[in-house]
């Protein structure tokens, strides 16, 4: 079990929030809205509203004591780059930023974020691939040069046809 803390409760962020929960992680979740804290509060062990681009309401959060930090923050590019250079400002052990363009990641790679999820770019590319690539399934880029594929494979009987 992993401990998390979640700034951004979006649709991407409520959707981590989720699945988070499905693993049994313990999640600390960060919005400015009201409403989106009190929806997802079945989903996690703890969750208060606040301006992540605060330092004094980040230092109360003990960041450095999560195992990763992810920014969820959609809508205000801003806001997530202060946030993500914040984090690890104070310590945080790992940061995973949302981006929804590719000059977004390049920034938040630059202010400190581990990683980046760039959403709209990764599912480009495993559609892509997906769907034009006879025979493919599924597959996991794990980085520029390398992946993981989940084919189907044809075994000729005879006459070609399929097993």
């Amino acid at each position: 079990m992993k401990s998390v803390l979640l700034i951004g409760l979006g649709r991407f962020g409520q959707s981590v929030a989720e699945k988070l929960n499905e693993l049994h992680h313990q999640v600390m979740a960060i919005d400015k809205n009201e409403e989106r804290i009190n929806e997802i509060l079945p989903m996690v062990t703890d969750a208060q509203i606040g301006d992540a681009t605060n330092m004094a309401f980040l230092k109360t959060l003990g960041v450095d004591n999560y195992d990763v930090c992810f920014v969820a923050i959609g809508e205000d590019f801003q806001s997530s780059l202060e946030t993500t250079a914040l984090l690890k400002e104070l310590g945080a052990k790992k940061v995973v930023s949302r981006a929804s363009r590719e000059m977004q990641k390049k920034f938040l790679l630059r202010n400190g974020a581990d990683e980046v999820v760039y959403l709209e770019g990764q599912l480009a590319s495993w559609a892509a691939i997906r769907h034009t690539t006879d025979h493919i399934l599924d597959y996991i880029a794990l980085d520029g040069e390398y992946a993981i594929y989940d084919f189907c494979l044809y075994i000729a009987q005879g006459r070609g046809e399929p097993a």
